[in-house]
């Protein structure tokens, strides 16, 4: 065979090495991104289950946080009547109640939230994500309707705690008369306005002995001098704008809360369908 002959032969065989070694190639890349692939499921995998439970502990606290909420509101109830309750018009809002109807709704969120995550539970997550978006789209709408009306609910607001006046003392308002007792005293104040708002609910000359600076009994009856002449209505009014930050803070860490536990429930929620769907 001269070198021509061998040359040709070379050539003829350099495609079906060429051919063998891109299979080979071609082998490895699939293996590799196979196993690529793997990996990146498991670490998605890892991440929706550390997800699960964080959404499940998160909630449990949430739970127990609403039960010590109840707690403290059928407490107050049963101990203190109608304890904290200014307003003469919605006289159902009261402290205790307050309490209990909130303490009520986290109990409610934090179940649906620990089972719905722990066992991965299409439904009980979509009324988990429902029931909570509800809760915040209502805190927003609340807060913007504050802003646009303030100026008319902090005048319906002052004169319908001097209608709560006329209920002081009398039966069936112990829970009125210790609000207005626990307020006067804490923040040394009379009277919504001024101590003259009292007149009209003695017919006299009289204040609670609650308004006076040396407490004692009957000495609403005394001279003026020895009364608190501040308004309680400002008064609170200025202690809330002295805690205006935290209570901005609260607020704004309330938002967070709600819209990581709104993802957290769509994620797991989506995830949840998706197996459906692969499984099915």
């Amino acid at each position: 065979m001269n070198r021509s002959d061998s040359d040709e032969s070379a050539y003829h065989r350099s495609p079906s090495l060429d051919s063998k070694d891109y299979s080979a190639a071609h082998g490895a890349f699939r293996r590799y991104s196979s196993m690529y692939e793997l990996k990146r499921c498991s670490m998605a995998q890892n991440c929706l289950q550390c997800l699960k439970y964080l959404m499940f502990i998160f909630n449990l606290f949430f739970w127990l946080g609403g039960c010590a909420i109840l707690g403290v509101g059928i407490w107050l109830a049963v101990t203190q009547g109608n304890f904290a309750t200014l307003s003469t018009t919605i006289p159902f809002i009261s402290a205790a109640n307050l309490l209990i109807a909130i303490g009520l709704i986290v109990m409610i969120v934090g179940f649906l939230g620990c089972v719905g995550a722990i066992k991965e539970n299409k439904c009980l997550l979509l009324a988990f994500f429902i029931l909570l978006l509800i809760i915040f789209v209502t805190e927003m709408i609340g807060g913007i309707l504050f802003s646009v009306y303030r100026g008319q609910i902090d005048t319906y607001v002052r004169e319908d705690l001097k209608e709560g006046l006329q209920l002081f003392e009398t039966d069936g308002n112990v829970g009125l008369t210790n609000a207005w007792s626990i307020i006067q005293t804490d923040f040394r104040c009379c009277g919504v306005s001024n101590y003259t708002d009292w007149f009209e609910t003695f017919n006299i000359t009289r204040v609670p002995d609650s308004c006076c600076r040396e407490y004692s009994v009957s000495c609403g009856l005394h001279s003026p001098e020895t009364w608190w002449k501040d308004a309680c209505y400002e008064k609170v009014k200025m202690w809330l704008q002295d805690n205006l930050l935290a209570l901005g803070i609260f607020t704004l860490c309330s938002v967070l809360v709600q819209v990581v536990g709104l993802t957290f429930a769509l994620t797991l929620y989506c995830n949840a369908v998706k197996a459906d769907t692969y499984y099915a």
